[in-house]
């Protein structure tokens, strides 16, 4: 079909009444759930009560939903009004980092928004064809199987910033605390079925606000409640029990957030010798001033702040390098973790490094490398790689996979052997990674990161939420360092119990309290929550259409008698 004729269509399409009023019912449910949305994700002291009712627009325009092509309409408009508005900040990022114009990225960015926030489809569809099935007896089954294939959706697509409703439960201690039972991927499903009670109040009350009994419309509200305040009390109790419970020792960390950001720029400037001279300069200074306040355990720098290949020096000058930050290592006697390149070949890996000081007076390394690499930037598909890709795309990285989560133990003069978890940056959005990691027996996470390409401070303060997520599910205490914000101390129970400012020069010196070592159900289970979920769906979709064609098979055979 050409371009005029698709216009044209589309123009008779548009002046049926009945459409245009379906589409711009459905478009005000979703923008309205979609700014409800964006509350959420701000993450302020009483932005999170906005999740208990966010969806509660959508889902009631939803209701007058019939057919698959309106539930595909209502999903997708849910898709977009949610990146535009939750994510306003990527376009401008993507387009700083690839030298593209906005103009040109945002277009592109909301024609994906589908395949970036895929689990509005599939909830929609999934919702539709267990109502359309048997409408009498399935309000409860569509509701779950709709938030099950919401939540299972999210768990196994890959998507862009693993970002889940949920994520805005942080600013409520008590809420966020059911994440070390079903992470927090599990909260949204709890959260969809809340707003799903609320929602069908809503509806009883508009079609029967008599009814009693079974019927009547305040039930669904009442027992969402009855749950809400359940939950609530389980979190206070965990708050409680955490508190009295003694992981030992705590851990003195120092971090170190120079606000170096501008690598190609230095370099530009003042050439590979000086940019290295200049970042190692900033870093000792700042390490030696939060070694004034206090001995530590450990001192933390950001993922790649020594911009080149650590062990495997590419010249004279690096080699030199190399050697001044063991030196600096052994005179100061506090183990160091900071990010750099590790080569293998002709193979090169985002590593984190760990130097610390032998039995023998030497200095012991160990490294992590980074296994969850974000998509093009630092890491192509084999699907995709070729020389076209990479001509389009000059700025696509090479890095590769590391080989997985792993625990590095560190020697402290101080408290003795500590058991970390390290992370790079996009590794800690990923619960089951993580989990995987904490079960190896981790009394720590460790994460580096390099937030410096996001424009302003929203990006990094979803990371860091995200981040304070993983601390729950493994309840394991987490030091984030960033070379420009948010650099954090995580405590087992979420709080952020010390932070940087974002986009300042910056430092931490704090005490990191020791988790009680446990082995929550998200680290023993968390890996059955997707074929948990997506086996719960196929279950209840297959039950009502049984059930449906059942019901059909005997009403065919009650006309047949009738017409005999």
């Amino acid at each position: 079909m050409s371009a005029v004729a698709l216009t044209k269509r589309l123009r008779r399409v548009w002046k049926t009444k009945r459409l245009r009023d379906r589409l711009l019912i459905l478009s005000l449910g979703a923008f309205a759930s979609a700014y409800l949305l964006s509350i959420c994700s701000r993450t302020t002291p009483s932005s999170y009560l906005a999740c208990f009712f966010v969806f509660v627009p959508w889902l009631l325009t939803m209701e007058r939903v019939e057919r698959r092509r309106d539930a595909l309409l209502s999903g997708a408009l849910m898709s977009v009004f949610s990146v535009a508005l939750v994510f306003p900040w990527f376009p401008e990022a993507a387009a700083s980092y690839a030298g593209a114009s906005p103009d040109l990225v945002w277009p592109l960015f909301l024609l994906l928004a589908p395949l970036l926030q895929p689990q509005f489809l599939a909830f929609a569809l999934v919702r539709l064809a267990v109502r359309r099935a048997d409408q009498a007896h399935t309000t409860l089954r569509a509701a779950i199987a709709a938030s099950a294939a919401y939540v299972g959706v999210e768990l196994v697509f890959p998507k862009l910033f693993f970002d889940t409703v949920a994520l805005g439960l942080h600013p409520s201690a008590a809420f966020r605390q059911g994440a070390e039972l079903v992470g927090v991927h599990g909260l949204s499903f709890v959260l969809l079925l809340v707003n799903e009670g609320l929602t069908h109040s809503i509806v009883r009350l508009a079609r029967a606000p008599k009814a009693r009994g079974a019927d009547h419309p305040a039930l669904p509200a009442a027992l969402v409640l009855l749950a809400v305040l359940a939950w609530f009390g389980h979190g206070r109790a965990r708050l409680a029990a955490l508190a009295a419970a003694n992981g030992g020792a705590a851990i003195t960390v120092g971090i170190v957030q120079a606000n170096i950001t501008s690598y190609d720029k230095l370099r530009a400037e003042k050439g590979a010798f000086e940019t290295v001279r200049t970042i190692l300069d900033a870093h000792f200074k700042l390490s030696d001033g939060i070694r004034a306040r206090k001995p530590l355990d450990l001192l933390v720098w950001p993922e790649t702040v020594y911009p080149t290949t650590f062990g495997a020096p590419k010249s004279e000058a690096g080699a030199a390098f190399d050697e001044e930050i063991g030196v600096y290592v052994a005179k100061t006697g506090v183990p160091l973790v900071f990010g750099a390149y590790e080569a293998e070949g002709d193979d090169e890996y985002n590593a984190a490094f760990f130097l610390t000081n032998d039995p023998n007076g030497k200095v012991a390394r160990a490294s992590y490398r980074k296994r969850m690499l974000f998509p093009l930037t630092e890491w192509v598909p084999p699907l995709l790689d070729s020389p076209a890709v990479r001509g389009a795309m000059p700025w696509a990285g090479h890095w590769k996979r590391g080989p997985g989560a792993q625990v590095v133990r560190v020697n402290s003069s101080v408290h003795g052997e500590i058991k970390t978890l390290p992370l790079i940056c996009y590794d800690v959005l990923f619960p089951g990674f993580v989990a995987e990691g904490a079960a190896k027996g981790a009394d720590l996470i460790v994460t580096l990161s390099n937030d410096s390409w996001f424009p302003d401070g929203r990006a990094p303060r979803l990371h860091l939420v995200s981040a304070a997520f993983r601390s729950i599910e493994t309840r394991l205490p987490q030091v984030r360092a960033t070379n420009s914000g948010i650099s954090a101390i995580v405590s087992p129970d979420g709080e952020l119990l010390a932070r940087t400012r974002f986009d300042q020069e910056d430092t931490l010196a704090a005490e990191v309290p020791r988790g009680a070592r446990v082995v929550t159900p998200m680290v023993a289970f968390g890996h059955l929550r997707a074929p948990v979920l997506l086996a719960l769906v196929a279950l209840l979709l297959g039950q009502t259409w049984w059930r449906a064609g059942r019901l059909r098979r005997a009403g065919a055979r009650g006309r047949s008698r009738g017409r005999a």
